[in-house]
């Protein structure tokens, strides 16, 4: 095997075997996207029972729920498995052994794909078992879409990393706050156009609401909309080549000031 992809199935393995040591880990993982499911689930429900609105007979609001807890797991899978390097003190032995910064994150985006694949994939099963809901419906672009999401939340946890690098323990609750901050500029529930115009500039900056543009016209209209795909992709790369740069610039200084073995203290 290469040596960077063995140490990257290095990093991979050990938090691989703290879910397999302990069951509530992974009850954990799948956990909040069932619940989210089930509510909207059933709001959905009654709501396509008192209006004729297309998008609620669509499901609409349960693809919204599906793709949104994609990008919320990407983001937190990443940050989390970051954060246990911190908390169980290990960051320091990773990062004097040859594994490299670039290697790290590789690693830290394999585990999020594992950990959201988990936490969304009984929810999708869910959505059809209780609501007849199929979210392969919405075609190809699924595929697509999920990614855009994907890489979305890479971008914000290498983000959020970079300020755990600069600040420590003190930003550990971005894990948790950043991507809700930013969910009413995604527009997952309702249309760009119902926001205010200024946020409408901010949402069309993010590439999780062309992603939900792009749902609902495969949804209610049956049809792919190659532009807010393209849009998604490029504001993605952007994103996270800028989240790259700073995590970069945040680990160098973090090097030279000799805090990478304290994080955290």
């Amino acid at each position: 095997m290469n040596p960077a992809l063995r140490r990257i199935w290095g990093v991979c393995y050990r938090h691989l075997t703290l879910f397999r040591r302990s069951w509530p880990r992974v009850l954990e993982l799948a956990y909040w996207p069932t619940l989210q499911m089930m509510l909207w689930g059933f709001m959905n429900t009654y709501l396509s029972r008192y209006s004729d609105a297309p998008v609620f007979a669509a499901g609409v609001l349960l693809g919204g729920v599906l793709l949104w807890e994609t990008v919320l797991r990407s983001q937190m899978g990443f940050s989390l498995s970051f954060l246990e390097e911190i908390w169980s003190r290990n960051l320091g032995h990773l990062l004097v052994s040859p594994l490299r910064p670039q290697e790290l994150v590789a690693a830290l985006m394999v585990m999020s794909l594992i950990r959201t694949a988990v936490g969304v994939v009984p929810a999708m099963v869910l959505a059809w078992v209780l609501y007849a809901f199929d979210v392969l419906t919405i075609g190809p672009a699924l595929v697509g879409f999920a990614a855009a999401l994907l890489m979305m939340g890479w971008a914000l946890a290498l983000g959020i990393t970079a300020m755990l690098l600069r600040y420590g323990a003190g930003a550990e609750a971005l894990a948790w706050s950043v991507v809700f901050a930013l969910m009413p500029f995604a527009a997952v529930f309702y249309p760009v156009n119902v926001l205010p115009g200024w946020m409408q500039v901010i949402a069309l900056a993010t590439p999780a609401a062309h992603v939900f543009e792009g749902m609902r016209a495969a949804l209610v209209e049956q049809r792919f909309a190659v532009g807010h795909m393209a849009a998604a992709f490029v504001l993605n790369a952007v994103w996270i080549g800028a989240a790259a740069l700073l995590f970069m610039w945040q680990f160098r200084r973090a090097r030279v000031r000799g805090t990478l073995f304290n994080i955290g203290e």
